[in-house]
């Protein structure tokens, strides 16, 4: 299926938010060796019997409108001399780029990207090159189907927000198209002041013991080439029996991220065959806007979690039980607490210059089962569907995201499903290993 995709528009600020040239510091938070990459994502959304505008035209104008607030996006990505850490500069008269594409086909024909093939969705979403993902820190690609549904591609620098930043972002230019007149959440930059290192820095929780010092040692680098994309799809009724064998041989109840958690952890390791001395590590993102004392106000949107890790030998992880994996996962949560975050930003401020890193053994798992990415309406109603192309998280390669099927087959299917990245050597292993699951086989 061919995607005809034309020449990028700029899209400027409605009117000029400053008058001149400046530098933006940013938090330690943003400045993370981990977020020196794009996260890209697209959603899709059904053709409205009420809705005759064209979605180019009406993304575009409260983009620009959003602009004037949001201006940051405009700006470019430099590295300070002093420290290496990256800054925002903002000049006069710069915009975002934006995509106009088209498919001569309904969205229905790739069932609204539910199953899609992922070279297809990759042309849905701006795919900028090293150079490109620093001066322009947001591009957006909107493409227009026969039917008169949509897709929203994105590709946002992660040095200037999270997912959820990014969705403040999205809701505010999605309340502009529908007419609202004021948004809902006013925009909040402040960051070093927000998220800054205490003075003197400390670190009085053990950040150590999940981050090491390599200067050496580059996330990411090199590290796509042989990973491939995988799909499970996980049935409420294997994850109710598998909680209930849970809590029957530890005594413990766990949600369905720890649970299901254990599950992709241990097969990962296994199908990777990874070295049994090797220190593994399952890590995922804690949203700390209310942790952190006093809690961020609503509006801020620069990068707003921490990373979180379970670690344990990959001999041990293997050998050891089902449940213990869990409550590893479980016991991990208890960590979070506003001494951590400070700790976290204080030891980014001891030691960013040494090249902070988790090593290389992490399974990164995140939850976009409830983002509120339903609540981002131009008008057409919210995304039926939000596929997220990233394959850098948390220091991994081979991240694992948990989705909600398509709003478009809601009633269809129950459960959700499971799409992570792996290495295709592991990818038969891995696949026996969640068999297991499906038929409980734990010892």
């Amino acid at each position: 299926m061919d995607v005809k995709v034309s020449i990028a528009t700029i899209v400027y600020p409605q009117h000029q938010p400053f008058t001149v040239d400046h530098i933006l510091p940013l938090s330690h938070l943003d400045t993370d060796r981990n977020m020196n990459v794009p996260f890209r994502y697209v959603r899709a959304y059904a053709a409205a019997d009420h809705q005759n505008a064209d979605p180019f035209d009406v993304i575009t104008a409260a983009l620009s409108t959003a602009l004037v607030k949001f201006y940051q996006y405009t700006g470019s990505l430099h590295r300070r001399q002093s420290d290496g850490r990256f800054e925002l500069h903002c000049s006069v008269g710069s915009g975002v780029s934006v995509i106009p594409a088209t498919v001569d086909s309904p969205l229905s024909s790739v069932n609204y990207l539910d199953d899609a093939d992922e070279e297809f969705i990759e042309l849905l979403v701006p795919n900028p090159d090293q150079e490109a993902r620093l001066t322009h820190v947001l591009m957006l690609q909107v493409t227009r189907f026969s039917c008169g549904g949509f897709t929203l591609g994105a590709a946002v620098h992660h040095v200037l927000c999270d997912g959820i930043g990014a969705t403040l972002f999205f809701n505010a230019m999605a309340e502009i198209a529908r007419g609202e007149s004021e948004l809902k959440v006013e925009p909040v930059w402040d960051r070093s002041k927000l998220l800054g290192p205490r003075e003197p820095a400390r670190t009085e929780f053990p950040i150590e013991e999940f981050l090491s010092l390599d200067k050496d040692f580059v996330p990411y680098l090199g590290s796509n080439e042989d990973v491939v994309r995988e799909i499970c799809n996980v049935k409420d009724e294997w994850l109710d029996r598998f909680k209930i064998f849970l809590q029957e041989k530890s005594g413990s109840s766990f949600t369905t991220f720890e649970a299901l958690g254990a599950v992709l952890w241990q097969a990962r390791v296994k199908a990777s065959k990874t070295p049994t001395k090797e220190e593994v590590k399952f890590g995922y993102a804690v949203n700390i806007r209310r942790v952190i004392q006093p809690p961020l106000p609503a509006g801020y949107w620069g990068n707003g979690c921490v990373p979180m890790y379970a670690q344990t030998t990959a001999g041990d992880l293997i050998d050891k039980p089902i449940w213990e994996t869990a409550q590893l996962i479980k016991k991990s949560k208890r960590n979070v607490s506003d001494e951590y975050v400070h700790s976290f930003i204080d030891f980014q401020e001891l030691n960013y210059e040494k090249g902070i890193n988790a090593g290389k053994w992490v399974s990164a798992v995140t939850d976009w089962r409830h983002l509120g990415h339903s609540t981002v309406d131009f008008g057409w109603g919210g995304p039926v569907t939000v596929i997220p192309l990233s394959r850098n998280l948390l220091g991994s390669s081979e991240p694992c995201f948990f989705l909600p099927y398509s709003a478009a087959t809601q009633g269809k299917k129950d459960g959700f499903k499971v799409l992570l990245y792996i290495h295709k050597d592991a990818v038969v292993g891995f696949r026996g290993e969640m068999e297991k699951f499906v038929n409980m086989e734990f010892a």
